[in-house]
Formats: structure tokens, sequence, C-alpha cells
């Protein structure tokens, strides 16, 4: 099982697929070695095979490139439970047809001021359907990744539809329920309780899941195997209870019925949670324990644990994507580690305080290779929020959603439900601003090899030795080198962050951002994209933020990274359109200094234009070389900028206006004479950026065209006249080149 397991781990580092052919040939070939002294070798070769041909085939049900960004009408059924936030529906389609193309098996969509749509219920849609795209920045979410471990072949935006069938059977009545939960007055948490009964934590808002993340408790409020475990673990322990006291029936042996039961009523809770992915693999796991419970408990733990990853891997091996698949089992290793070879019995809250400094520490290694937030406050936040949720506000939601046909009873129910989950909430806020969460650094293999080995030191059981040698093996995960720019260098980051931008220069000792980002209703580039990839690179303090005007674009993201980070001061070209907490000073055109040996300058054209030519720009020169940024300046402010006398030659220039033919005149492009131009964009986006008539231009100098939405997050280092590094450029097979 180990071999195997390996085998279909290895997918997730895999750059590239093989040619199917070869994969077919290495599946036969494992087949054949099965019956060998090399069978070990023959389930590894089944392992990766699988998981590789899996993989391919869902690569192979993508949108194809010749109807990216068209509109098509097609027809489908909604899967899941549709969800609504800021005037969006969002849901997936299945079962879909279209006359004259072969769609993916599987959309998921976005119908701005959209109707109301129900699952179950079939539509004839016009959508504009995208290739699976997300941006591409270090050390952030991977969208693209997300996608296809759900085998979602394309995206699309909704143009207009009809409802051709209304919502029926047991989707149709699982959207009802949610429907009731949330209209019951609940202490404001009936999207929390919708979360707990049914997984679907679309009537959570933003601001409860970041407090979920800075406290450690995410898992709580999503289905997974701790509410899969705690409902079956109850059923069984009823009959074990019932057979000690001498109630259960003797004709039926107790053990037998009793993992019965537990199996039936955890697949029962799972259905109703939707049956997804992670549900999936809890009730896997589940099933695996009370089997090696019932027949093979005599093979150890570790067994039924290595059975439950093969199973879960086979039946679906692109779950190595997702985040949760390492969480889970990496948390179910950890216990089985913590407490093998424990001699004696504990107290139980000696165990309960043991279990959560082990998950604490134990899962920072992952968290880290993940390039997810490590909550300082977890172990103690789950220390009361885990007996709280199982033991209080879930048996209450379930007892209350089960009864909500009962006059008063259901409603009183899920009132005490959603007070208690209150609670925790205002308990879990306190804690979190007594301990905000730690975005680390990202640390090179060895550093975090090191420190993985220390966590496991020290998280050993007693009687190991050399334990101690865990707390120096932390030191370098804890401090990690940092390689710092000489003097006169500059670091320049164009990040991706769609259709805006934002750009970080870093010099040894200083970091300036220029513009935030967009912020699109509670979909915030500043929280989501800019402060992780700024966290990740080290960069936890601003000299400045230069936000170039105040166009959402621009300056959506600003507020996000002025409460994610220390920022020294905030200059732009518009101060009074911007948000007062941000307390924005005016630009001076022709303010200059140095940092490190790096030249800076800001330029303002004269008032009187609109708000893109009230952009603030900037100039900043290493060693000979020199980058404009020039915001969303227009063709009267470049001409204005070009009267001003100031020089303009520059090696880099990234476009005003994301490449609009309001900028980029020809005239500007002569006076820059830049060799490359960086274009920040969103993909196939609304405004057709860049146009046309500025890409001729700019080859016609010539110069070369770097753009975010074709290559995603570009890194260029000024004052070594070399070529930007590019994300994309980054081999993992699931991400478009």
């Amino acid at each position: 099982m180990a071999a195997f397991a390996v085998g279909l781990l290895l997918l997730r580092w895999m750059p590239i697929l093989p040619p199917v052919w070869w994969l077919y040939l290495q599946l036969i070939l494992g087949l054949l070695l099965l019956g060998s002294r090399a069978w070990r070798i023959g389930l590894f070769l089944l392992g990766i095979g699988w998981a590789c041909l899996s993989a391919q085939w869902a690569l192979d049900d993508r949108l194809e490139l010749r109807l990216d960004g068209q509109v098509r009408w097609l027809e489908g059924r909604v899967v899941g439970l549709p969800s609504r936030a800021d005037g969006v529906v969002r849901f997936e389609l299945e079962d879909i047809h279209a006359p004259r193309a072969q769609l993916p098996q599987r959309l998921r969509l976005s119908w701005h001021d959209g109707p109301r749509v129900l699952a179950g219920e079939r539509w004839r849609l016009a959508v504009r359907l995208k290739r699976p795209r997300g941006l591409a920045n270090p050390a952030t979410f991977d969208f693209e990744a997300w996608l296809l471990a759900r085998r979602i072949g394309a995206t699309g935006s909704v143009k207009a539809g009809e409802r051709l069938s209304p919502a029926s059977g047991p989707v149709a009545w699982r959207d009802q329920l949610r429907q009731r939960l949330l209209q019951v007055d609940a202490w404001d948490r009936a999207g929390g309780l919708a979360a707990l009964v049914l997984g679907d934590g679309s009537g959570l808002q933003d601001r409860d899941w970041r407090l979920l993340q800075d406290t450690g408790t995410t898992h709580l409020m999503v289905i997974s195997g701790q509410h899969i475990t705690l409902f079956a673990g109850v059923l069984y322990g009823l009959v074990a209870v019932l057979a000690r006291l001498g109630l259960w029936p003797r004709r039926l042996p107790w053990l037998p019925w009793a993992c019965a039961m537990a199996f039936i009523g955890g697949l029962g809770y799972g259905i109703l949670a939707g049956f997804d992915v992670p549900v999936r693999r809890a009730c896997v796991m589940l099933a695996v324990v009370l089997l090696w419970r019932l027949r093979f408990r005599h093979l150890g733990f570790l067994t039924p644990l290595l059975a439950a990853l093969c199973v879960v891997l086979v039946v679906e091996p692109l779950v190595v994507l997702q985040t949760g698949f390492w969480l889970s089992f990496g948390a179910v290793a950890l216990l089985v580690l913590a407490f093998a070879g424990r001699l004696g019995a504990w107290r139980w809250w000696m165990t309960w305080w043991r279990a959560q400094w082990v998950m604490g520490l134990g899962l920072a290694p992952l968290l880290l290779a993940l390039a997810l937030p490590i909550s300082l406050s977890g172990p103690v936040a789950n220390l009361v929020a885990v007996p709280w949720v199982s033991l209080v506000v879930l048996p209450l939601a379930l007892l209350g959603a089960a009864t909500l046909g009962i006059p008063w009873l259901g409603e009183a129910l899920l009132w005490l439900a959603g007070g208690a989950l209150e609670l925790l909430f205002q308990v879990l806020a306190w804690t979190s601003a007594q301990l905000p969460a730690w975005i680390p650094v990202q640390l090179p293999v060895w550093a975090w090899s090191l420190g993985a080995m220390g966590v496991l030191l020290l998280i050993a059981p007693a009687g190991v030795p050399f334990r101690a040698l865990g707390l120096a093996l932390l030191v370098p995960a804890l401090f990690p080198p940092q390689q710092r720019l000489g003097p006169g260098q500059a670091e320049v980051r164009v990040l991706d962050v769609g259709q805006g931008l934002s750009v970080l220069v870093r010099t040894r000792e200083h970091a300036l951002l220029y513009d935030a980002g967009p912020r699109r209703g509670d979909f915030d580039i500043g929280e989501r994209v800019v402060v992780p990839t700024l966290r990740g690179l080290g960069v936890s303090r601003l000299g400045l933020m230069l936000i170039s005007h105040a166009d959402s674009d621009h300056a959506g993201g600003a507020l996000a990274v002025r409460r994610g980070l220390t920022v020294d001061r905030v200059l732009s070209g518009e101060p009074e359109r911007l948000a007062p907490d941000l307390e924005a000073e005016p630009c001076a055109a022709g303010a200059a200094w140095s940092w490190d040996g790096v030249d800076f300058l800001v330029w303002q054209p004269p008032p009187g234009g609109d708000s893109n030519d009230s952009s603030c720009v900037l100039v900043v020169e290493a060693a000979g070389e020199r980058i404009l940024l020039s915001g969303d300046l227009g063709v009267r402010g470049e001409a204005a900028w070009i009267a001003s006398g100031q020089p303009l030659a520059a090696r880099w220039l990234v476009a005003g206006h994301h490449g609009s033919r309001t900028s980029s005149s020809a005239a500007f492009l002569r006076a820059v004479k830049p060799e490359k131009v960086l274009i920040s964009r969103g993909h196939l986006n609304a405004y057709g950026h860049p146009h046309p008539l500025v890409a001729s231009r700019i080859r016609a100098l010539p110069a070369e065209i770097h753009d975010t939405a074709e290559q995603g997050h570009l890194l260029l280092r000024l004052g070594a006249f070399g070529e930007p590094e590019v994300e994309r450029e980054k081999s993992v097979f699931w991400r478009e080149k």
C-alpha cells in the first residue's frame, strides 16, 4: 500500500504529464510486475500511471481554445447549491448540451444581477465561456489547480437565460432546506448553521472566514471528517452503552451493529452535506476505520490510515491538488504518531490538551508548504471551539433542522444553536486580536526540511532519543536566511492582479508599493493577493505606498494593505477621493529621493484633466537602468510629461491604463524609447485591453511586450539589464503557459 500510495501522491509534483500511450504502457508493465519479485515497483507504476491518466482526462475535458471568450447558447442542469453575493449568482452546471460544440462536463458560471437559481433546475443560457484560468502569483491561492481538482472544464459569465424545468429530486430538497435555514432568526448566524448542516459556506461572510483562518478553526465550519466522525461516534456509542447496560438485544451482536449504524449515520450526514470531495474522503476514512475496528485491530492503526489513503486516491487522484486532503490526512497521522507507544492512562484533559498542541505544532510545516497562514492562537482556540461546536452547536443545529416541520421546536433549537455560534465567534474574535495569524516567509527547501524534522521530534512519544534536538532544528524555519539586495540594486515585481495594477519595488532596506490592485464587492485583491504575496516575500513594512489615482482598479486594495502591513506613508494623485483611514497625502510633482543607492522620482500633470490624468507617476533608476510606471495617465497627461522637459528615456515601461488606446501615444513611446513594455490586465477583459493599435505601436519601436494576463507575475532586477522572470513559466502540469 505504501508503494502504491507514493505513486499516486507523486502527481502533485509532476511538471508535465507523460504522453497517454506511455501511461497505458506503464499500467501494463505495472500489472506484469505484480507477479514477480519486483511487485512493489509494479504497484508504484500502477499508482503513478493511474494518477497521471486520470489527470490527463481532466485536462482533455477543458474548453477548446477556439471557444475561449466566445458566447454560446447551452443547456444544463444546476448542481450543488448556488450562492448569491453582491448581486452575483454563482453556480455549477452539468449534463450540458450545446449545438455544434463539445463542451466540458462541468462548468462554473456567474450571473451578474441574475434571477434566483435553484439546485436541480434545468436552464438554457447564453454564456461567455473561458478556459480555466486564475491569477498566477507566488505563494497565493492557485485557482486553476482548484478548478482542475473539481474537474471544472470551463468558467463563464451568463448573458441571458431561461428556466426550462423546475427543481426536482434530492438536490432540490436540499436547496429548500437551505432556504429554510437561512430564513430562521438565529442571531444572524443562519449562514453558519447552513454550513454545519449542509456543508454550504456561502452564507458566511468574508470577515467570518478570515476570523476562522486566523484562529485555525476553519475546519469547524465545513463538513469534514470531524463532523462525520462525531455523528457516527454518537451512534456507535449509543449501541455500545445499551449493550453494556444489558438493554441491547442479545440475539444481535452489538459490535457489527454499532459499526453498521455508525457508517449508515455518517454516510447519511455526508449525503445531506452534498457528498462533495472532502465529505467523500471522510466517509471513506470512516468506513475503513470501522472495518478495522470490526475485523483487523491486530494490524495496528497505521494500516487503516494507509488503506484509506489508497482508496481516496484511487477514487479521485486529483485530491492531491487540494489543501484539505493534505491537512486532513496529516492531522490523523500526527495524532497516531503523538499517541503511539504511550504507556499508562492519561487524564482526559491531558489527552485533549496534547492533541491540540500536537495539531497546532505538527501542521505548521504543512501550512508552510501550502503557503497558508499559521494560526498562533489555534491550539488555544481549538481547545474551546472543538468541543463547543461538536457537543453544543452541531447537535442543536441538526436537531433543529430535523424538526423544522414541528411548529416552534425547530426554530427554537436553531435559535439556541445560532446564539451558541455567535458566542463562539465573539470568543474567537477576542482570541484573534490577542494573537493574530502569522504569514511566514517562503522557506528554502533545506530550511523547511530541517523544521519539519524538528517538529516530528518534538511531538514524538517520550523515550524517543534526541527529542530536544527538535528545538535546534526549528531555528532555520523560524529565522530563515534572507537574500538581501546589494547597494544600488532594485527588485521590481508586477503582481498579477487581473484588471488592475500593483507593483512592488524593493531595495536593500526599503520597499515601495505602487497601487494595490482592484476591489469588487467583497473580493479584495489587496487582501487576497497583494498582502499574502508581500508577506510571503518577507515584506512586512512599506516605506511608501503610492496610489496613482483613486479608481478602484488601482486603489481598491489599498485599505487591506494598510491594515495588513506597516505602512509609513501614503501618497496619491487623488488623496481626497480615497478612504480617510488611508491618511493619504497629495503627490508632490518633482519630488525625488534615494534609497540604498536607487533613485526615485514622482511627477503629476497639472490639474484640469480627468481622474486618469491625475495619476501620480513614478520613475525608478538603479545602476543606469530605468523603469517608468505611468498609472492610468492618458494622452493629455503624457503630452504634459513630455513638455515638462524631464528625461523620459527608460528601458522598461509599465503601459498606461492597461494598454488602452487612450494612453501610450506614439509621441510618448518615441520619447521613452522602451525596450520592454509591461502590461497589467485581466485575461479576456471586457475592455479589450491591450488595444491592437497600442500593441502595434509598441512592436513598431521595436519593443517586447510582457503581459500579466498571459505570463502572470513578472519579476525584473533593475540594474542587471536582464530578462524578466515569468511565473507561468514555472512547470506545473495544470497551469496553462
